[in-house]
């Protein structure tokens, strides 16, 4: 293994620099160069490579966002798209890949792996919903962002006795609003994983009004969509003020938490280390804080447990 590649892909998050650094310094230790791809697959397709080395990850392990800059790309997924990228890493003496990125980034990673380039996946994603392992690298920082958010909007739905929906991302998994809703001390949580019903929601609220309760926090999975039609249905119903806030892409911006950059300073350290081994089709991860990698087949083909002892939990704790 002589040099290697490292992209991000997908959605930025929190943790990806930390996580580019990690594998730019310990390649460097073991005599591996690294190249850094721009625009994820898309710049793979279209040769935009240039030579990392330790200046160029200096001072980015508290920044946001991904120096290598991010895209989704549909040409990869064609079988041409593929062979471009293919001949790319052929090109420039690429070994081997480190993908940082969520779900589709992975599936990426899993089509280089089968083309017979050996490829590692390190989870990069604020949604959380990667089964194989405990955590993803972005959600620590997003939870405290929307969890930072709810405590700021609580001040003004308070002072004027209303209820505030938040609605949060998390398209087919609910961790972030779940996490959030616990943290942040919201009475309410609506997520893909469980059905809701319009009607307990606003009972709820109105039994909260009767034993002196003004406001009213719900916080709202975007996979589930319609904040702002929940709203003017849960005014109609009520009576009382009810308002929107859709959060958006602050949730994926900021200085990842000291939680984040340190688990991306593990994962890419072992993403290096199995590269090194000789190893391929691996993702990296975390499992009862222990650094795990697994083979991606398995990993993707994981179904996402949902915790309902947590969901019942929150139920009750903010009655």
């Amino acid at each position: 293994m002589k040099r290697i590649a490292v992209l991000t892909s997908g959605g930025d998050a929190p943790g990806m620099n930390a996580a580019i650094r990690s594998v730019v310094n310990s390649a460097a230790v073991k005599g591996i160069k690294v190249m850094g791809v721009e625009r994820g697959y898309s710049g793979l397709i279209g040769s935009e490579l240039y030579e990392m080395d330790n200046k160029c990850v200096s001072d980015i392990i508290h920044r946001g966002g991904t120096i290598l800059k991010t895209a989704r790309c549909d040409e990869f997924r064609t079988e041409e798209g593929r062979k471009r990228a293919l001949n790319v890493l052929k090109i420039f003496g690429i070994d081997g890949v480190v993908v940082i990125g969520g779900d589709g980034s992975f599936r990426g990673a899993q089509l280089l792996s089968k083309l017979g380039v050996p490829t590692i996946g390190i989870p990069g994603t604020i949604d959380n919903d990667l089964a194989y392992t405990d955590y993803t690298l972005g959600f620590d920082t997003a939870l405290n962002t929307v969890v930072d958010s709810i405590t700021k909007i609580r001040d003004t739905s308070t002072s004027h006795e209303r209820v505030s929906v938040i609605e949060v991302m998390g398209r087919n998994c609910g961790d972030l609003a779940l996490y959030s809703a616990i943290a942040g001390g919201a009475e309410q949580v609506i997520i893909p994983e469980v059905e809701f019903n319009l009607d307990d929601i606003c009972r709820k609220i109105l039994e909260g009004r009767y034993r002196g309760k003004t406001h009213n926090i719900i916080v709202l999975a975007e996979g589930i969509g319609g904040g702002q039609c929940l709203s003017k249905k849960i005014e109609e119903l009520t009576g009382i003020e009810t308002r929107c806030t859709i959060l958006g892409y602050t949730q994926r911006g900021g200085n990842p938490s000291t939680f984040d950059r340190i688990l991306a300073t593990r994962m890419g350290y072992r993403a290096v280390e199995v590269l090194a081994e000789g190893k391929s089709s691996r993702v990296i991860g975390i499992k009862s804080n222990e650094i795990i990698d697994m083979d991606i087949d398995e990993a993707l083909g994981m179904p996402k447990k949902f915790d309902n002892m947590i969901y019942k939990m929150s139920e009750e704790v903010s009655y």
